[in-house]
Formats: C-alpha cells, structure tokens, sequence
C-alpha cells in the first residue's frame, strides 16, 4: 500500500496531466472551409466577411473560403477539393441544389458538411441554418397584394433559378397570389440571377415588350436597385411603381425613406448563427440539424428601427 503522502502527490499528477490533456483538446487546432458561391454578389460578399469575424474570436481555427465565381460546377469542385485537404468542417451555400447533392452524400460521413440558407435535394447533410424563403414570399405577395388594393399587375424578378432560395421564393409568392388574389397578375418573371446588371436588362426587355405592370416583386434587394435604374433610364417614374426586395441592404433602406422601394424583407447572412453550430460540432456539443433564422418586413413604418444587413 503507497504511503498517504505518495497517494496525494500522486492525485495531484493526475489532476495536472488530465487539466493539460483537457487545455490541449480545447486549442487543438481546427480548419473550417467555405465554398462560396460567388463574391460578385454583394449579399454572399457580405457573408463571407460575417463568417470571417465570426470565426476570428477563435483563435485555434483557421476559416478558409473559396469564390465558385458563379459556376456550380466549380462550386462543386471546391467543396471536393476542402473535403480531399481533410478540413475539419465545410460549409457551403449550394448554386444548384441538384449538382451538390452527390458530393454532400458522398462525404459528409467522413466531413461534417453545413448549408447555409440554400438546401440540396437530399436530407444527408450536417446542418442547416437559413431563413425560410417560402414564408417570406408568401408575406412579400401579402404585403404586396394590400398596397395594390388587391388588384392590378405584378413582373416578378427571380434569383438563381438552381438555387433553393429562388426556388421557395417564387413558389411561395406565385402560390399566395394564385390562393387569395385573383384580380392579380404576374405579367412576366424574368431570371435576375441576383445581380443588378442582369435586373436592369429583365427590365429593359419587359418595359421593351410593353409589358403591364404596377409593381415589380425582386428576389433580392440588388435587383431592386437594377430595376430602379431601368426604370429611371426609361423615363418612368420609379414612385409610380410599387417595389418589394428581399435582404433590406443601405440602397433599399434609402429608397424606402424616399419612397422608391415599397418594403423589404430583412434576410441575414445567417453566419453569426451557422459560426455557432460549426463550433458545436467541433467540441461535440449537441446542435440541432436545421436553424430557421427570423426574417422581418421592413416598410416606411419601422425602417428607422432596424439595421440593414450592410
């Protein structure tokens, strides 16, 4: 039998090589990666930055990031090419939800794999944290529809037809008006990919085929701002038309002040939120598989009371 005096120098080793195992855990050190899908963007530029200060309060991980510049396939390429460079966990927002599903099934076993505010078609992923895109087009055609006194005609400009927010986003305002306005029209919908540059030729075409409209119901801010511009290069008045966007960025807070934009609805980045969960699988904490993130209508009424995004 040890001597009492041997046991306690003995307890008191144990503790210290248990606490220094434990600090060594807690600083292992941990690669996130992001497949971006673009940077072009100034929503999924945004995001990336969010990410970025997120993950920099710890100082044992490392967050890379690529830019897919708008190419699914190459988005596809670089989720692969974290997987194959064994980092810890990887997040990505997917272009085509339908191209990314194989490789998310395929390695996210192994990888930890976290979508942020896009989906794939297929339940085999990590995580989930977004917003939820139907819902907020239902309220958009809601918000819409009472402006126009539940009449007249609507163009709607798309996002990203493969993306799963643009997806939700039409079918949810397509199906609200179907469902409770019928003295409502979409006259046209026309794909703005998300970018004021292609929302401004959408635009051009529809106010060039003379097409009817009282309001213009946009996927994403940005392209609120290009069908401002069109409008203003046409000689229309941007106050004539009733403008709804989705993300309230600076531009649609000012042009709701001024009355060029109707309402928007406030979609965060979601990577304060996804950051959180990310160091929950890390430490093997418990998370819960899918994060619904609050969105919010933002009109003349309370724009004064709520930070754009950026």
């Amino acid at each position: 039998m040890l001597p009492f005096q041997s046991i306690i120098i003995l307890i008191v080793f144990l503790s210290l090589t248990i606490a220094h195992a434990n600090e060594q855990t807690s600083q292992q050190r941990y690669t996130v990666a992001f497949a971006q899908d673009t940077l072009s963007n100034d929503w999924r530029l945004a995001q990336v930055k969010q990410f970025q200060k997120a993950f920099s309060q710890y100082p044992n991980i490392d967050f890379i990031y690529s830019n897919a510049d708008g190419d699914a396939a190459q988005q596809f390429v670089d989720v692969k090419n974290f997987y194959h460079q064994n980092v810890d966990v990887i997040i990505t927002s997917p272009r085509n939800a339908a191209m990314m599903t194989p490789i998310v099934e395929e390695i996210v076993s192994k990888t930890p794999v976290v979508l942020v505010t896009r989906t794939i078609n297929s339940e085999k992923f990590t995580a989930i944290i977004r917003p939820d895109d139907y819902k907020i087009a239902s309220e958009a055609a809601h918000v819409l529809a009472k402006k126009m006194g539940n009449s007249g005609n609507i163009v709607m400009l798309t996002g990203i037809p493969t993306a799963s927010t643009a997806i939700k986003r039409k079918q949810g305002f397509i199906d609200t008006i179907k469902n409770h306005y019928p003295d409502i029209k979409i006259t046209a919908i026309k794909n703005g990919n998300y970018l004021r540059s292609d929302a401004i030729i959408a635009i051009n075409e529809i106010i060039a085929k003379k097409i009817d409209f009282d309001a213009i119901y946009a996927h994403s801010d940005s392209m609120a701002s290009g069908a401002r511009m069109a409008l203003k290069h046409a000689g229309i008045n941007v106050k004539s038309k009733l403008i709804v966007g989705i993300d309230y960025i600076n531009e649609a807070k000012d042009a709701i002040i001024n009355d060029e934009q109707y309402a928007s609805f406030l979609y965060p980045t979601c990577a304060q939120e996804a950051s959180e969960v990310v160091i929950k699988i890390l430490n093997k904490k418990p998370y819960q598989k899918e994060t619904i993130v609050k969105s919010e209508a933002i009109t003349k009424e309370n724009v004064h009371q709520i930070d754009p995004i950026f």
